[in-house]
Protein backbone atom coordinates (compact mmCIF):
# COMPACT_ATOMS: atom_id res chain seq x y z
CA UNK A 1 0.00 0.00 0.00
CA UNK A 2 1.80 3.42 -1.20
CA UNK A 3 0.06 6.06 1.72
CA UNK A 4 1.27 9.87 2.18
CA UNK A 5 1.05 12.20 4.91
CA UNK A 6 0.26 15.48 5.14
CA UNK A 7 1.14 17.09 8.82
CA UNK A 8 0.45 20.21 9.95
CA UNK A 9 3.04 21.37 12.57
CA UNK A 10 6.24 20.21 13.95
CA UNK A 11 5.04 17.58 16.59
CA UNK A 12 2.74 16.27 13.69
CA UNK A 13 5.57 15.42 11.73
CA UNK A 14 7.55 13.91 14.62
CA UNK A 15 3.96 11.87 15.11
CA UNK A 16 3.91 10.93 11.15
CA UNK A 17 7.23 9.47 11.87
CA UNK A 18 6.65 7.28 14.71
CA UNK A 19 3.04 6.13 12.93
CA UNK A 20 5.16 5.50 9.83
CA UNK A 21 7.83 2.82 11.60
CA UNK A 22 4.53 1.32 12.83
CA UNK A 23 3.92 0.90 9.14
CA UNK A 24 7.05 -0.72 8.24
CA UNK A 25 5.32 -2.61 5.13
CA UNK A 26 4.12 -0.13 3.48
CA UNK A 27 5.52 2.04 1.32
CA UNK A 28 5.37 5.25 3.28
CA UNK A 29 5.87 9.23 2.19
CA UNK A 30 5.85 12.06 4.46
CA UNK A 31 4.96 15.51 3.72
CA UNK A 32 4.42 18.53 5.62
CA UNK A 33 2.98 22.20 5.53
CA UNK A 34 4.47 24.01 7.80
CA UNK A 35 8.00 26.75 8.35
CA UNK A 36 8.38 24.88 11.82
CA UNK A 37 11.45 21.98 12.24
CA UNK A 38 9.80 18.95 10.11
CA UNK A 39 12.50 16.29 9.83
CA UNK A 40 12.12 13.46 7.90
CA UNK A 41 8.95 15.45 6.29
CA UNK A 42 9.36 16.97 3.01
CA UNK A 43 7.43 20.09 2.76
CA UNK A 44 5.12 21.14 0.09
CA UNK A 45 4.72 24.94 -1.88
CA UNK A 46 1.86 23.78 -3.48
CA UNK A 47 -1.93 24.66 -2.11
CA UNK A 48 -3.64 22.19 0.02
CA UNK A 49 -6.15 21.41 -2.51
CA UNK A 50 -3.08 20.63 -5.31
CA UNK A 51 -1.49 18.25 -2.87
CA UNK A 52 -4.92 16.80 -2.46
CA UNK A 53 -5.11 16.11 -6.45
CA UNK A 54 -1.79 14.86 -6.16
CA UNK A 55 -2.36 12.02 -3.41
CA UNK A 56 -5.90 10.91 -4.94
CA UNK A 57 -3.95 10.31 -7.87
CA UNK A 58 -1.26 8.70 -6.56
CA UNK A 59 -2.41 6.68 -3.29
CA UNK A 60 -3.67 4.06 -1.66
CA UNK A 61 -4.34 5.81 1.68
CA UNK A 62 -3.54 9.58 2.69
CA UNK A 63 -2.96 10.28 6.37
CA UNK A 64 -3.73 13.64 7.73
CA UNK A 65 -1.68 14.35 11.06
CA UNK A 66 -3.40 17.76 12.34
CA UNK A 67 -7.02 19.03 12.29
CA UNK A 68 -9.85 17.39 10.73
CA UNK A 69 -10.94 20.20 9.03
CA UNK A 70 -7.70 20.45 7.02
CA UNK A 71 -8.21 17.23 5.65
CA UNK A 72 -11.74 18.11 4.63
CA UNK A 73 -10.87 21.20 2.65
CA UNK A 74 -8.10 19.33 0.86
CA UNK A 75 -9.90 16.59 -0.48
CA UNK A 76 -13.40 17.71 -1.30
CA UNK A 77 -12.76 18.86 -4.46
CA UNK A 78 -11.37 15.33 -5.46
CA UNK A 79 -13.59 12.62 -3.63
CA UNK A 80 -15.41 10.74 -6.70
CA UNK A 81 -16.52 7.24 -5.23
CA UNK A 82 -15.74 4.90 -2.72
CA UNK A 83 -14.95 2.24 -5.56
CA UNK A 84 -11.83 4.41 -6.21
CA UNK A 85 -11.29 7.36 -3.93
CA UNK A 86 -8.11 6.19 -1.28
CA UNK A 87 -8.60 5.43 1.83
CA UNK A 88 -8.20 8.52 4.11
CA UNK A 89 -7.16 9.24 8.08
CA UNK A 90 -7.05 12.06 10.08
CA UNK A 91 -4.98 11.86 13.36
CA UNK A 92 -4.82 14.23 15.47
CA UNK A 93 -0.97 15.94 16.82
CA UNK A 94 -1.06 14.44 20.19
CA UNK A 95 -2.20 11.06 18.68
CA UNK A 96 -5.28 10.58 20.99
CA UNK A 97 -7.98 9.42 18.57
CA UNK A 98 -7.46 7.74 14.95
CA UNK A 99 -10.43 8.67 12.81
CA UNK A 100 -11.19 6.91 9.39
CA UNK A 101 -12.87 9.76 7.01
CA UNK A 102 -13.26 8.16 3.46
CA UNK A 103 -12.94 4.97 1.92
CA UNK A 104 -13.85 3.08 5.36
CA UNK A 105 -14.53 -0.06 3.83
CA UNK A 106 -13.61 -0.84 0.10
CA UNK A 107 -10.21 1.63 0.88
CA UNK A 108 -9.89 0.00 4.33
CA UNK A 109 -9.16 3.05 6.01
CA UNK A 110 -11.34 1.49 8.92
CA UNK A 111 -8.90 -1.20 9.23
CA UNK A 112 -5.78 1.54 8.67
CA UNK A 113 -7.26 2.79 11.65
CA UNK A 114 -7.23 0.32 13.73
CA UNK A 115 -3.89 -0.21 12.92
CA UNK A 116 -2.32 3.26 14.03
CA UNK A 117 -4.56 3.07 17.24
CA UNK A 118 -2.39 0.24 17.86
CA UNK A 119 0.26 1.29 17.37
CA UNK A 120 -0.26 4.61 18.96
CA UNK A 121 -2.73 3.16 22.08
CA UNK A 122 -4.97 5.87 20.70
CA UNK A 123 -8.73 5.52 20.05
CA UNK A 124 -10.11 4.65 17.01
CA UNK A 125 -13.47 6.73 15.90
CA UNK A 126 -15.52 4.23 14.17
CA UNK A 127 -18.88 5.52 12.66
CA UNK A 128 -19.82 3.31 9.66
CA UNK A 129 -23.26 1.35 10.71
CA UNK A 130 -22.24 -1.96 10.27
CA UNK A 131 -19.06 -1.84 12.36
CA UNK A 132 -20.69 0.11 14.99
CA UNK A 133 -23.58 -2.59 15.38
CA UNK A 134 -21.72 -5.27 14.93
CA UNK A 135 -22.59 -6.37 11.43
CA UNK A 136 -20.76 -7.92 8.42
CA UNK A 137 -20.01 -4.98 6.13
CA UNK A 138 -20.62 -6.88 2.39
CA UNK A 139 -18.09 -4.40 0.09
CA UNK A 140 -15.46 -5.06 3.78
CA UNK A 141 -16.30 -8.60 2.90
CA UNK A 142 -15.46 -8.44 -0.67
CA UNK A 143 -12.81 -6.09 -0.61
CA UNK A 144 -10.82 -8.15 1.65
CA UNK A 145 -10.92 -11.41 -0.27
CA UNK A 146 -10.17 -9.68 -3.68
CA UNK A 147 -13.84 -9.83 -5.26
CA UNK A 148 -15.56 -7.66 -7.57
CA UNK A 149 -18.61 -6.04 -6.85
CA UNK A 150 -21.01 -6.65 -9.30
CA UNK A 151 -23.03 -3.74 -8.11
CA UNK A 152 -22.38 -0.99 -5.77
CA UNK A 153 -26.26 -0.03 -5.51
CA UNK A 154 -27.36 -3.56 -4.36
CA UNK A 155 -24.43 -3.69 -1.72
CA UNK A 156 -26.35 -0.90 -0.05
CA UNK A 157 -29.55 -2.71 -0.37
CA UNK A 158 -27.70 -6.14 1.41
CA UNK A 159 -26.13 -3.73 3.90
CA UNK A 160 -29.45 -2.05 4.71
CA UNK A 161 -31.33 -5.53 5.08
CA UNK A 162 -28.50 -6.66 7.53
CA UNK A 163 -28.84 -3.97 9.21
CA UNK A 164 -32.30 -4.42 9.59
CA UNK A 165 -31.92 -7.86 10.18
CA UNK A 166 -33.84 -8.79 7.49
CA UNK A 167 -32.45 -12.35 5.85
CA UNK A 168 -30.11 -11.86 3.26
CA UNK A 169 -29.16 -15.28 1.64
CA UNK A 170 -25.79 -16.49 0.32
CA UNK A 171 -25.05 -18.75 -2.37
CA UNK A 172 -21.79 -20.02 -3.53
CA UNK A 173 -20.66 -21.70 -6.44
CA UNK A 174 -17.09 -22.66 -4.07
CA UNK A 175 -16.79 -24.57 -1.50
CA UNK A 176 -17.30 -22.72 2.08
CA UNK A 177 -14.80 -22.53 4.71
CA UNK A 178 -16.26 -21.21 7.83
CA UNK A 179 -19.17 -19.91 9.71
CA UNK A 180 -21.86 -18.30 7.78
CA UNK A 181 -21.88 -14.70 8.82
CA UNK A 182 -24.55 -13.41 11.14
CA UNK A 183 -27.22 -12.05 9.49
CA UNK A 184 -27.02 -14.32 5.81
CA UNK A 185 -28.33 -17.86 5.22
CA UNK A 186 -27.14 -20.30 2.75
CA UNK A 187 -30.43 -20.29 0.36
CA UNK A 188 -30.60 -20.60 -3.47
CA UNK A 189 -33.55 -18.26 -4.05
CA UNK A 190 -34.99 -15.23 -2.03
CA UNK A 191 -35.82 -11.28 -2.29
CA UNK A 192 -32.37 -10.34 -1.85
CA UNK A 193 -28.79 -12.08 -1.58
CA UNK A 194 -25.31 -12.67 -2.27
CA UNK A 195 -23.91 -15.15 -4.73
CA UNK A 196 -20.40 -16.02 -5.14
CA UNK A 197 -19.48 -16.74 -8.32
CA UNK A 198 -17.34 -16.64 -11.29
CA UNK A 199 -20.00 -17.10 -13.97
CA UNK A 200 -21.98 -14.70 -15.59
CA UNK A 201 -25.32 -16.60 -15.35
CA UNK A 202 -26.06 -16.69 -11.74
CA UNK A 203 -29.30 -14.68 -10.72
CA UNK A 204 -30.91 -16.94 -7.62
CA UNK A 205 -32.10 -13.69 -5.91
CA UNK A 206 -34.87 -11.51 -6.82
CA UNK A 207 -32.01 -8.40 -5.58
CA UNK A 208 -28.98 -10.17 -6.24
CA UNK A 209 -25.39 -8.84 -5.11
CA UNK A 210 -22.71 -10.83 -7.09
CA UNK A 211 -18.94 -11.02 -6.06
CA UNK A 212 -15.97 -12.64 -8.38
CA UNK A 213 -13.41 -13.58 -6.60
CA UNK A 214 -10.16 -13.79 -9.04
CA UNK A 215 -10.17 -17.39 -9.58
CA UNK A 216 -9.69 -18.08 -13.44
CA UNK A 217 -5.86 -18.46 -15.16
CA UNK A 218 -6.38 -17.68 -19.07
CA UNK A 219 -3.45 -20.06 -20.90
CA UNK A 220 -3.01 -18.70 -24.22
CA UNK A 221 -0.67 -19.62 -27.37
CA UNK A 222 0.07 -17.00 -29.93
CA UNK A 223 1.93 -16.80 -33.22
CA UNK A 224 4.39 -14.58 -33.34
CA UNK A 225 3.38 -10.79 -33.85
CA UNK A 226 -0.25 -11.45 -33.42
CA UNK A 227 -1.92 -8.18 -31.87
CA UNK A 228 -3.35 -7.25 -28.44
CA UNK A 229 -6.90 -6.94 -30.27
CA UNK A 230 -6.80 -10.38 -31.62
CA UNK A 231 -5.84 -12.09 -28.66
CA UNK A 232 -8.34 -9.93 -26.66
CA UNK A 233 -10.99 -10.90 -28.76
CA UNK A 234 -9.98 -14.81 -28.22
CA UNK A 235 -10.23 -14.46 -24.61
CA UNK A 236 -13.59 -12.51 -25.22
CA UNK A 237 -14.93 -15.24 -27.23
CA UNK A 238 -13.84 -17.80 -24.68
CA UNK A 239 -15.30 -16.12 -21.87
CA UNK A 240 -18.80 -15.86 -23.74
CA UNK A 241 -18.74 -19.59 -24.87
CA UNK A 242 -18.53 -21.18 -21.20
CA UNK A 243 -20.20 -17.98 -19.47
CA UNK A 244 -17.33 -16.49 -17.34
CA UNK A 245 -16.69 -12.95 -15.84
CA UNK A 246 -13.67 -11.48 -17.15
CA UNK A 247 -13.37 -10.07 -13.42
CA UNK A 248 -12.39 -13.19 -12.78
CA UNK A 249 -9.47 -13.46 -14.51
CA UNK A 250 -6.36 -13.40 -12.34
CA UNK A 251 -3.56 -14.10 -14.63
CA UNK A 252 -3.00 -15.06 -18.06
CA UNK A 253 -0.19 -17.88 -18.86
CA UNK A 254 1.57 -18.98 -21.75
CA UNK A 255 5.09 -20.78 -22.66
CA UNK A 256 8.46 -18.65 -22.00
CA UNK A 257 9.29 -18.02 -25.37
CA UNK A 258 6.61 -16.14 -25.43
CA UNK A 259 8.33 -13.46 -23.03
CA UNK A 260 8.38 -10.62 -25.49
CA UNK A 261 5.38 -10.93 -27.24
CA UNK A 262 3.97 -6.93 -27.42
CA UNK A 263 0.30 -8.13 -28.05
CA UNK A 264 0.37 -10.88 -25.36
CA UNK A 265 1.50 -8.41 -22.58
CA UNK A 266 -0.63 -5.59 -23.79
CA UNK A 267 -3.73 -8.16 -23.24
CA UNK A 268 -1.98 -8.83 -19.76
CA UNK A 269 -1.75 -5.15 -19.41
CA UNK A 270 -6.04 -4.07 -20.19
CA UNK A 271 -7.27 -6.51 -18.22
CA UNK A 272 -4.90 -5.91 -15.51
CA UNK A 273 -3.29 -8.77 -14.47
CA UNK A 274 0.01 -10.45 -14.62
CA UNK A 275 1.59 -13.23 -17.17
CA UNK A 276 2.52 -16.51 -15.87
CA UNK A 277 5.54 -17.82 -18.24
CA UNK A 278 6.36 -21.34 -18.30
CA UNK A 279 9.12 -23.20 -19.76
CA UNK A 280 8.43 -25.96 -22.19
CA UNK A 281 9.65 -28.63 -19.31
CA UNK A 282 8.28 -27.34 -16.53
CA UNK A 283 4.62 -27.63 -19.32
CA UNK A 284 5.36 -31.15 -20.05
CA UNK A 285 5.91 -32.04 -16.51
CA UNK A 286 1.96 -31.02 -15.79
CA UNK A 287 -0.37 -34.69 -15.47
CA UNK A 288 -3.60 -34.89 -17.00
CA UNK A 289 -5.44 -35.19 -20.33
CA UNK A 290 -4.40 -32.43 -22.48
CA UNK A 291 -5.02 -32.27 -26.65
CA UNK A 292 -2.36 -32.63 -28.91
CA UNK A 293 -0.89 -30.72 -32.05
CA UNK A 294 2.15 -31.94 -33.74
CA UNK A 295 3.10 -28.62 -35.20
CA UNK A 296 2.90 -26.62 -32.28
CA UNK A 297 5.05 -29.50 -30.53
CA UNK A 298 7.63 -29.54 -33.44
CA UNK A 299 7.73 -25.23 -32.80
CA UNK A 300 7.29 -25.24 -29.06
CA UNK A 301 8.57 -28.48 -27.79
CA UNK A 302 5.00 -28.55 -26.19
CA UNK A 303 2.20 -30.57 -27.49
CA UNK A 304 -0.35 -27.76 -26.22
CA UNK A 305 0.52 -24.24 -24.54
CA UNK A 306 -2.38 -22.86 -23.48
CA UNK A 307 -4.24 -25.92 -21.39
CA UNK A 308 -0.94 -26.56 -20.04
CA UNK A 309 -0.33 -23.30 -18.96
CA UNK A 310 -3.54 -22.50 -18.03
CA UNK A 311 -3.37 -26.05 -15.15
CA UNK A 312 0.30 -24.85 -14.84
CA UNK A 313 -0.86 -21.38 -13.03
CA UNK A 314 -3.80 -22.64 -11.65
CA UNK A 315 -3.88 -23.40 -7.93
CA UNK A 316 -4.67 -26.44 -8.11
CA UNK A 317 -7.32 -26.01 -10.54
CA UNK A 318 -8.76 -27.87 -13.48
CA UNK A 319 -9.58 -27.00 -17.33
CA UNK A 320 -13.00 -25.88 -17.65
CA UNK A 321 -12.29 -24.90 -21.13
CA UNK A 322 -10.27 -27.04 -23.60
CA UNK A 323 -8.19 -25.58 -26.39
CA UNK A 324 -9.90 -22.53 -28.95
CA UNK A 325 -7.92 -21.80 -31.84
CA UNK A 326 -8.87 -19.00 -34.11
CA UNK A 327 -6.96 -16.35 -36.06
CA UNK A 328 -3.48 -17.68 -34.57
CA UNK A 329 -4.59 -17.66 -31.10
CA UNK A 330 -5.06 -20.29 -28.86
CA UNK A 331 -6.76 -19.87 -25.66
CA UNK A 332 -8.12 -22.31 -22.36
CA UNK A 333 -9.33 -21.43 -19.13
CA UNK A 334 -8.54 -23.27 -16.20
CA UNK A 335 -10.27 -22.39 -12.26
CA UNK A 336 -9.08 -22.21 -9.27
CA UNK A 337 -9.60 -24.89 -6.70
CA UNK A 338 -11.12 -21.53 -4.61
CA UNK A 339 -12.43 -21.34 -1.12
CA UNK A 340 -14.71 -19.18 -0.12
CA UNK A 341 -13.50 -18.72 3.49
CA UNK A 342 -16.35 -16.60 5.45
CA UNK A 343 -13.89 -15.73 8.34
CA UNK A 344 -10.71 -13.48 8.78
CA UNK A 345 -7.30 -15.66 9.25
Amino acid sequence: MKIWFLSSSAKGCRLALRIKDALKDEECHLYCKTRAEHEGSKQIEVSHKEWGALAFKNTDAVIFVGAIGIAVRTIAPHVRSKVTDPAVVVVDEMGLFSIPLLSGHIGGSNRLAHRIADALGSVPVITTATDINGKISIDSFAADRGMHIGSMNIAKFVSSAILDDKPVGLFSDFRIEGRIPDGMVLSESGDIGVCVTHRTDRDPYKETLVLTPRCLVVGVGCREGVPKERIMSEIDSALKLNSVSGKSIRSLASINIKKGETGLLEAAGDLGVPVAFFSARELNSMKGEFSRSEFVESVTGVDCVCERAAVAASDKGKLILRKTSNNGVTVALALDDYVLRTEDS
